[in-house]
């Protein structure tokens, strides 16, 4: 009996001091909070939240046209709808994302989907522009859910099924562009606009009420002081960033009024910087950018963000192009979003073997292999769009890139930092996706419109061909990018990751082993007691 005590006592001793460094080290699985079908419903609940999201951020886009007629306002005023959502979502993030490190995670997820449906409503009710404005903007508040629902993941699963999820609520913004294109056509020509944001007012509270029933309540990590001075200057810079990127084009990119904004952008982010540096608890812990893999994550991120809005709202409108014009297919709304769903499906089938991937390659490769397969997918339609059909295989292989690129990048970021600051990191980087998307309109906008001749108002085919080898340009630059920075760091952690799915495996085996020591102690006992007291 003293043997199986010292055996039982030497083997929980270890136990207890593995957990706890793992716990340290921010890489352990925190599981509370979920019980029953709530755990099942986890997953679910998160990726269908994310989608969501991507998909009502996207339904300002198809709409545009229409809506600047119907309101009266200019087709630049008109690209607000998306503008503004973009710029909300940018601006928040930041600030979910640090909330997210706290313990009301789940919290901050209903406020933001209230917050959207509130939007929705007030979009379909809307009889004037500056309403419909006010409404897209309130919607934007969604998009700050993302790493939020990353940092839910992260603490709440076990660390192989929180890396599978991550991975999958990366490629939901290219999913929910896929299915919000021909989802807001169908229901706007069946009835109108105001249709389009009815339903996702419907389908957002449904996902309200699903996660105020699924998503633990409250957790017990310590609340930290919140960053305000940071928060405050970081969103001048997003705003002032924003609006040169949005108007620059109207104003003059070289006029008083845009290369003001920009002085004023970089002064002010000149001072946050080395505030967030020297804070105790900053809004973003700029020092984790000093991990390769971070900054790896970090700069491509903005790279191929900037690729993809070089690629997919210029498919959606060449498509759609007269072909009396001399290219394009003349599609309609409806059909011209279709040709985004292989997009989606190209997306969530390459985030399903990322996991698979790691472990025969490694994580090296993943990021530079997905931007080279969307570089082909953009060089293929500039060069090749004399049939219809070639823009849907340019949407999936395209969504094979961009599952791989997107749902690598927040793994580097979650094996880099500590579990307390994943929403923190994955906020910012965030961030830095939404001004690259924001930069890659404006640049795709610049480029059709210095190829429009004077009286005109629809591009020469030149400026869709240069528009997409810009973005296959933007993609090998990705590719380099991402194999340089991380080194060989990214190979030693594939390492790691094998020691430590061995060490997973052998706490299995530990835990079967002090199971069945645990019985064989509670059984020694009752025999000693039948052998001392007998009938």
């Amino acid at each position: 009996m003293t043997s199986v005590n010292d055996h039982l006592e030497v083997k929980i001793v270890e136990r207890l001091t593995r957990q706890s460094e793992s716990g340290a080290s921010g890489d352990g699985a925190e599981v509370t909070g979920l019980s029953g079908p709530r755990t099942r419903l986890l997953v679910p609940t998160l990726v269908l939240t994310g989608s969501l999201m991507a998909i009502v951020s996207s339904l300002g886009a198809p709409l545009i046209p229409t809506l600047s007629r119907i309101d009266g306002v200019s087709l630049s005023t008109g690209e607000w709808l998306l503008t503004v959502t973009l710029l909300i979502g940018a601006l928040v993030t930041p600030v979910m994302g640090r909330l997210a490190d706290g313990p009301r995670q789940r919290d901050v997820i209903l406020f933001a989907l209230g917050s959207v449906v509130i939007g929705c409503i007030l979009a379909a009710v809307s009889d004037g522009f500056i309403m419909l404005i006010l409404g897209r903007a309130l919607q934007g508040v969604g998009l700050g859910i993302l790493p939020v629902a990353m940092a839910i993941a992260r603490r709440h699963l076990p660390p192989g099924k929180a890396r599978r999820t991550i991975a999958t609520l990366s490629v939901t913004v290219a999913i929910g562009v896929g299915l919000g294109y021909p989802v807001t056509g169908l229901i706007a020509q069946a009835w109108d606009f105001r249709a389009a944001y009815w339903f996702s007012a419907i389908t957002v509270g449904g996902a309200l009420v699903l996660a105020a029933l699924v998503l633990p309540s409250r957790s017990d990590v310590v609340s930290r002081k919140f960053d305000t001075i940071g928060a405050g200057i970081l969103s001048l810079v997003v705003i002032g960033v924003s609006v040169v990127l949005s108007e620059g084009g109207g104003w003059g990119w070289t006029s008083a009024r845009s290369l003001g904004i920009v002085v004023g952008s970089l002064v002010l982010l000149a001072m946050w910087i080395p505030y967030e540096l020297h804070y105790t608890d900053p809004l973003v812990d700029l020092r984790q950018v000093r991990n390769r893999a971070v900054l790896t994550a970090d700069v491509a991120g903005f790279l191929i963000s900037v690729a993809m809005y070089l690629l997919l709202p210029i498919l959606v409108v060449f498509v759609q192009i007269p072909v009396a014009r001399g290219y394009g297919f003349g599609a309609s709304i409806v059909v011209s979003g279709l040709v985004l769903l292989p997009l989606s499906v190209g997306s969530f089938a390459a985030s399903r073997f990322l996991v698979v991937y790691e472990r025969r390659f490694g994580v090296r490769s993943m990021i530079p292999l997905g931007s080279l397969v969307f570089a082909v997918s953009s060089a293929f339609f500039a060069l090749e769009h004399s049939a219809f059909w070639e823009a849907f295989v340019t949407a999936g292989i395209a969504g094979l890139g961009i599952g791989f690129t997107t749902g690598a990048m927040p793994g580097l970021i979650v094996r880099a930092v500590a579990r307390t600051e994943t929403g923190s990191a994955t906020g910012f980087y965030q961030v830095v996706r939404s001004i690259g998307l924001t930069v890659g309109s404006a640049l795709s906008a610049a480029v059709l419109m210095a190829h429009t001749h004077p009286g005109q108002q629809l591009p020469d085919v030149d400026g869709f061909r240069v528009t997409l080898l810009i973005a296959a340009g933007f993609c090998v630059v990705t590719a380099l990018v991402s194999f340089v920075l991380p080194g060989a760091m990214a190979d030693q952690r594939t390492t790691q990751n094998a020691r430590q799915r061995e060490e997973l495996e052998e706490s299995t085996q530990e835990d079967a082993e002090l199971s069945t020591a645990s019985l064989a102690l509670a059984e020694i006992p009752s025999t000693a007691d039948s052998q001392e007291d007998p009938p």
